[in-house]
C-alpha cells in the first residue's frame, strides 16, 4: 500500500515541479522580449599623441576640439592659441608621416587638409589647427547656429 502511495506522491511531485518549470520559463520568457537590446558605442583607442590650436580666434575652440578627439579614441596632449589666428578650414599637421593613426585622423575630422612637416624634434605625431569650420566638425547638427562661442 505505501508503494502506491509513494508512487502517486512521486508522480504528483514530477507534475507540480514541471507546471513550476512551464510557467517560470513562461513568464521570464515574456520579459526578455520587452527589454529593448543595448547599444554599446565602442571606442577604439589610437595609438600616437595629438596638439590642438586654436587657430581660428573662436573662444573654446580648442577645447571642444580636444573633447571631440578624444571621444573618439585620440590622445590629445596638449592645446593652446595658435600666434596667427584666421584659419578658414581644420588643418592637420603630420609631424610623423608614418603615424597609423593619421587617416583615421582625417577621416574623423572630415577633412583632406593634412600637411606633412617633418620636425626631428617634434614630441607630437600630428597637430590639428582648428579653423572657423570646427563647429561642422564637432557638432555637425548645430555647425551654423553657435558661431558666438
Amino acid at each position: 500500500m505505501f508503494q502506491k502511495f509513494f508512487k502517486a506522491f512521486r508522480l504528483n511531485l514530477a507534475v507540480v515541479a514541471a507546471s513550476a518549470v512551464f510557467v517560470v520559463s513562461l513568464v521570464t520568457g515574456c520579459e526578455e522580449q520587452k527589454q529593448a537590446p543595448t547599444v554599446v558605442k565602442e571606442v577604439r583607442r589610437i595609438k600616437g599623441e595629438v596638439e590642438v590650436l586654436n587657430s581660428c580666434s573662436m573662444k573654446g575652440a580648442a577645447v571642444k576640439m580636444r573633447s571631440f578627439l578624444r571621444d573618439n579614441g585620440f590622445d590629445v596632449v596638449h592645446i593652446d592659441n595658435e600666434r596667427l589666428q584666421n584659419y578658414d578650414e581644420t588643418i592637420i599637421v603630420l609631424r610623423n608621416p608614418e603615424w597609423e593613426g593619421a587617416q583615421v585622423l582625417a577621416a574623423t575630422l572630415k577633412t583632406k587638409n593634412v600637411l606633412v612637416l617633418l620636425n626631428k624634434n617634434a614630441t607630437v605625431d600630428a597637430v590639428v589647427h582648428t579653423g572657423r569650420d570646427f563647429q561642422q566638425i564637432v557638432e555637425p547638427d548645430q555647425g551654423e547656429q553657435n558661431d558666438s562661442n
